[in-house]
């Protein structure tokens, strides 16, 4: 027996069997959501027609137990759940030969076109793409989707990214309660025009967010103001600033030096994306945006794609990380840019929440109290 033979073989099956479970997976969730609806469409029409309350379908969740013995997934609340379910998408969906498909011509009320407008984001979003996106999502997914989201760009927005990026029903909780399509739909930035392929300017949309959290800096007032102080804390709590980027950032190095014409500038901070298969800056600012900072950005994004950049990688991408922006200088500033850049804030842990500002004393009268 060749045993590197036998090592590639071993190998294959196990890509096959990982493949066909996924496979299987997909089938069985498609088919479920395709029961939850169903069962929804009938138990939404009983209650109109027949006026069932809330008793009866306690009834029915009970009588189906007894009916089918160790019956998962039809408790009371569930039940309610897929009423609701069919309730907020019936009007997306055709019903035909017992399967539902969703509308060929619009969502719901909203012509495709009109949808495309509202999910920039996504490019060019077709039926298929969409359907697809929507049977890949598990029921608890949905329903957190549908509690939590009243809004119909922001409910696609979490199924194609739950879809596109297999998140657990936890990571969709954790983004929903961040309302994480409002801060990326604030998220300034000039993508658009100077990212030309729509599956790379869709990964840059979804790669940065327009506010960072960075509570694992600690500095006071007076440091607060110091870029240096600010960036030996990121650096020295990397594995939490990567944590706060999201998924797919590899650091490769702070003040990264940079030769021109025997010249030497500096990157604050330098990372590559692996979705984005590009180098990012980041430059950072302790106080309020000025739209000086693109001009030198800009510059070292040339540079990056000049000298470091590998022929296989996509076009360098710069973000600004200020304290403070205001949306229409950012959005003059970007105007004659032709490189990709972005605009973020941040926040320390320095900065007490709101309904504590007014209760704790703040810094310089603790140190009173202390002396």
């Amino acid at each position: 027996m060749n045993l590197d033979d036998y090592i590639v073989t071993v190998k294959q099956i196990k890509e096959e069997i990982l493949k066909s479970r996924f496979l299987v997976s997909q089938v069985a969730n498609k088919e479920l959501l395709h029961l939850y609806l169903k069962t929804g469409k009938t138990i939404s029409e009983k209650v109109s027609s027949e006026k069932w309350g809330s008793k009866t379908i306690q009834r029915l969740s009970s009588d189906l137990q007894i009916e089918l013995k160790g019956l998962r997934g039809f408790s009371y609340p569930n039940l309610k759940r897929m009423r609701q379910f069919y309730e907020e998408w019936r009007t997306f969906f055709e019903y035909e030969s017992g399967f539902f498909k969703m509308n060929s011509n619009s969502i719901g009320s909203l012509p495709i076109s009109q949808l495309e407008n509202h999910l920039k984001s996504f490019g060019s979003l077709t039926i298929s793409q969409l359907e697809s996106a929507f049977t890949n999502v598990c029921f608890t997914a949905h329903c957190e989707i549908l509690m939590k989201e009243k809004k119909l760009e922001a409910r696609i927005f979490y199924i194609m990214k739950a879809a596109q990026e297999f998140w657990s029903v936890e990571t969709l909780k954790h983004h929903l309660d961040n309302k994480l399509y409002d801060k990326q739909a604030k998220f300034p930035n000039n993508f658009d025009k100077t990212i030309s392929i729509s599956d790379n300017k869709i990964r840059a949309l979804s790669a940065f967010r327009d506010h960072y959290l960075l509570d694992f800096v600690r500095i006071s007032d007076e440091e607060a103001e110091d870029e240096k102080v600010l960036e030996s804390e990121i650096v020295g709590n990397i594995k939490k600033f990567l944590m706060s980027l999201g998924t797919d950032f590899t650091f490769v190095a702070n003040q990264y030096r940079l030769v021109v014409d025997e010249n030497e500038y500096f990157i604050d901070l330098l990372f590559f994306n692996r979705t984005l298969q590009a180098l990012v800056a980041f430059e950072l600012k302790t106080g309020k945006f000025k739209p000086e900072f693109l001009g030198k950005m800009n510059f070292y994004l040339s540079v990056l794609d000049e000298y470091v950049k590998k022929p296989h990688e996509n076009p360098s991408i710069g973000i600004i990380l200020c304290k403070e922006q205001q949306n229409k200088v950012v959005e003059f500033a970007f105007r004659d840019f032709n490189k990709a850049m972005g605009v973020a804030t941040y926040t320390t842990s320095n900065k007490l929440p709101e309904q504590f500002i007014n209760i704790l004393p703040d810094e310089k009268a603790l140190k009173k109290l202390m002396e």
